[in-house]
C-alpha cells in the first residue's frame, strides 16, 4: 500500500485564484516532505468550486519546489486540447520534471464545460474525442516516420524534414512516455475500460466502496479486449481522508469544517444532479435527504484516529478486492492549515505502517517472479 494525493483542486468560490494556487503549492511541498508517492491535479473550466483550467501551470511550479514526489494532471481534458499542441507541451513538461511527470487524461464530465467548448457530452462525443486525441499523442511520441492522421475530430500531420533542418523533434524524457493515468467515476466507466485496454493506471473517484468495487470489472473488460492481465497493484483509489488524534476530533475537523462545507455546498448537490446518490448509500432505502456530509463521513469517508483510519483502509481494501495506492482527496484548509498538515502527517507516519503490508496477490506474485 502506498499513499498519494488527488486534488480537483477544490477551493471555496470566494478564495482568490492566486491564494488557492498558493495553497495547492504548499500542500504539494508537504506531501513531498512526508514521503507521498504522487499528486494528481484536475482540470475544470466552469466550476467555481474547482477553479483550475490549467493543471500544468501548477505542476510546473510544484516541480521546482519539490524533490521526489511524482506530479501530473489528473487529468488533462483531452476534448479541449489540440493533440499535437498537448503532445509537445507534455513532452516538454516531462523534461522539466526530470522524469517525475505522470500524464493523466480524462474525457470531461461537467455539462457546463461541454457547453463552453460545444462538445456533445450527452451522446458520448467527449469519450470518442478522448480516445482519438490519445491515439494521436501516442503516435506523435512513438513514430519516427512522417504520417498524416485524418481522424474524425482532428487532422494532424507529422511532416518530413523541411529545408534540411525543420522537423518535429520534441519527445518525452521518459520512454516510451510518462505513465498514463485515467480517472473513472461512472458505473461501467469507459475511461477505465480504456485503462484496461492500454495498460494505463486506473483511478477510481470517491464513491462508496461497494460501488467502486465494480470499477475493477471495467478495467478487466478493457484488458480482455487486448489480452492483457491487469494488475490491482496499479489501481489508485481516491478517498476523502481526515486523520486526527481522536475519532471525535477527526469528525469535528472534517464534517464540521472545510471538508464538510465543500461537500454540503458543492459536491453532494453535484452528485445528486448526476443521479449518483445511490452510489453513496450503504442501503438503497436511505432517503436522499439523509445523504449529508455526516452520513458520508460515517459510511464512505475514511475519518478518525490513526487506529480507526487504518482499520477502515483495511476494510475497504478487502471489500473491493485489493488496490495498490490510496489517493487522498484534496480540500482547502488554508484557513486552518495545521489541521490538514497534521492529518497528512498522521496518515503517512502512523497509519501507513499499519497498512503497508496490504498488497494485491497478483502484484505480489509478479514481484516474487
Amino acid at each position: 500500500m502506498k499513499l498519494g494525493y488527488f486534488t480537483m483542486p477544490s477551493h471555496p468560490p470566494e478564495r482568490p485564484l492566486k491564494a488557492g494556487h498558493e495553497w495547492d503549492l504548499q500542500v504539494i511541498r508537504w506531501l513531498d516532505e512526508l514521503g507521498y508517492e504522487e499528486c494528481w491535479i484536475g482540470e475544470h473550466h466552469t466550476a467555481p468550486w474547482e477553479p483550475h483550467p490549467s493543471p500544468d501551470l501548477l505542476v510546473a511550479q510544484a516541480l521546482m519546489q519539490t524533490k521526489n514526489i511524482r506530479l501530473g494532471p489528473g487529468g488533462f481534458l483531452l476534448p479541449y486540447h489540440h493533440p499535437a499542441e498537448l503532445a509537445n507541451r507534455v513532452a516538454m513538461l516531462d523534461h522539466i520534471s526530470g522524469g517525475r511527470l505522470n500524464f493523466g487524461v480524462a474525457a470531461s464530465g461537467l455539462p457546463s464545460d461541454w457547453a463552453m467548448f460545444n462538445v456533445d457530452g450527452m451522446s458520448g462525443v467527449n469519450r470518442d474525442m478522448t480516445r482519438e486525441a490519445l491515439d494521436i499523442i501516442l503516435k506523435l511520441w512513438s513514430s519516427n516516420e512522417p504520417f498524416d492522421y485524418k481522424g474524425k475530430f482532428w487532422h494532424v500531420t507529422k511532416p518530413d524534414t523541411m529545408f534540411g533542418f525543420l522537423k518535429p523533434h520534441i519527445k518525452p524524457l521518459q520512454a516510451p512516455h510518462p505513465p498514463i493515468g485515467v480517472a473513472g467515476l461512472s458505473k461501467g466507466s469507459d475511461t477505465l475500460k480504456l485503462a484496461g485496454e492500454r495498460g494505463f493506471i486506473p483511478m477510481s473517484l470517491n464513491l462508496n466502496p461497494a460501488y467502486v468495487g465494480s470499477h475493477w470489472e471495467s478495467v478487466e473488460i478493457g484488458a480482455a479486449r487486448t489480452g492483457r492481465t491487469p494488475d490491482r497493484g496499479e489501481w489508485r483509489m481516491v478517498r476523502e481522508v481526515f486523520v486526527a488524534d481522536t475519532d471525535a476530533e477527526a469528525m469535528k475537523l472534517s464534517v464540521g469544517s472545510h471538508m464538510g462545507r465543500m461537500m454540503r455546498e458543492y459536491f453532494l448537490p453535484l452528485l445528486q444532479q448526476f443521479g449518483f446518490f445511490e452510489y453513496l448509500k450503504h442501503d438503497q432505502s436511505v432517503p436522499d435527504s439523509d445523504v449529508t456530509p455526516e452520513y458520508c463521513a460515517r459510511h464512505n469517508w475514511i475519518v478518525g484516529s490513526p487506529a480507526t483510519v487504518a482499520e477502515k483502509i483495511a476494510g475497504i481494501y478487502d471489500e473491493v478486492g485489493g488496490f495498490g495506492q490510496l489517493l487522498v482527496f484534496g480540500f482547502d484548509y488554508s484557513e486552518t492549515p495545521g489541521a490538514w498538515r497534521h492529518s497528512l502527517e498522521l496518515l503517512s507516519k502512523e497509519v501507513l505502517p499499519k497498512v503497508k503490508h496490504l498488497k494485491p496477490k497478483a502484484a505480489a506474485r509478479a514481484a516474487a517472479e
